[in-house]
């Protein structure tokens, strides 16, 4: 049976294939993800982390110190693109219909799924469409991870709490493994494979962590909400990626995500502003539906 030649042929499908048959699993049979050992350390949501990390640490080894300069543009060009684009749809709905929004998305929903993006998403599809320069620069992305950039889209910057310590956290697998990979090539070399063998596996546990019942509860408002982040920000993050970072456009069309994290933003920016208490719940479950909307697009795009 030629099964990874026929998941190849779907495009991104060692990303998209494994998180949907998470997501599946997930869903009708969570059961068998928590049965604790082996099969829940390689298979349960938690284990994605590991995964990544791993992932990142043998993209670092790939990037010549020489070009780090090169990592630190792309990354944040795309960063700069992404909140942009969120921004400017948000806080525009915001002053012309008022934080209720419209068609029921709020403000608030718009700005804290599209100001994210899913770093494992675009790690496993630059893997596959890009460079080890347009990997790296998810080591900048990770600060659009959490309520951060939202904050500074409604104006509440200096109420964001986002401890140094957690930035160096996100970055230091990609610096550690750059710094080793440079000293010896030999353990580039050896490395090299990690990039994407690991891809399938992260993929599935990321899929383990969302349900299809997140894609209906959040109702069409949801699915527009997932059709806008991908749409609009893509739109962004392309033209940024081909005219400023002279790229095809891969890395700006990965990123174009909502990560899964967006789904706690909303109570997280109402309890630093009470006036947009009234729109939590709803923006909940309505980010909740876009992350499954969007890793599904997303690869397509």
């Amino acid at each position: 049976m030629k099964i990874l030649q026929t998941v190849k042929k779907i495009p991104g499908g060692l990303m998209v294939v494994p998180l949907l048959l998470g997501i599946l699993i997930n869903t009708f049979f969570p059961q068998v993800l928590n049965i604790g050992g082996l099969t829940t350390a390689l298979w349960g949501s938690g284990a994605a982390s590991t995964g990544i990390a791993i992932t990142c640490f043998c993209v670092g080894t790939q990037i010549n110190i020489r070009q780090a300069g090169e990592v630190l543009k792309r990354g944040s060009v795309l960063l700069l693109a992404k909140f942009a684009a969120g921004a400017f749809i948000g806080i525009l709905i915001g002053y012309v219909f008022g934080l209720g929004g419209v068609l029921g998305i709020s403000a608030l929903a718009i700005v804290s799924a599209v100001t994210n993006s899913n770093g494992g998403l675009f790690i496993s599809l630059c893997g596959t469409y890009g460079d080890s320069e347009d990997v790296g620069a998810q080591s900048l992305l990770a600060v659009n991870d959490g309520p951060f950039l939202t904050m500074i889209a409604f104006g509440a910057s200096g109420l964001a709490d986002i401890p140094l310590i957690n930035l160096v956290a996100a970055v230091l697998p990609v610096v550690v493994g750059m710094i080793l990979g440079n000293l010896d090539r030999d353990i580039a070399d050896y490395l090299e494979p990690g990039s994407s063998i690991l891809i399938p596996f992260f993929a599935f546990c990321l899929g383990a962590g969302i349900s299809v019942e997140n894609l209906f509860a959040g109702g069409l408002e949801g699915i527009i909400l997932g059709v806008l982040c991908v749409g609009w920000s893509g739109l962004f993050c392309i033209l940024a990626d081909r005219f400023i970072n002279r790229r095809p456009g891969y890395a700006g069309a990965a990123v174009a995500s909502a990560a899964g994290n967006c789904v706690a933003t909303p109570a997280l920016i109402a309890a630093a502003a009470p006036e947009m208490a009234p729109y939590v719940e709803r923006a909940s479950v309505q980010c909740a539906s876009a992350v499954v909307v969007s890793v599904i697009l997303v690869p397509i795009l």
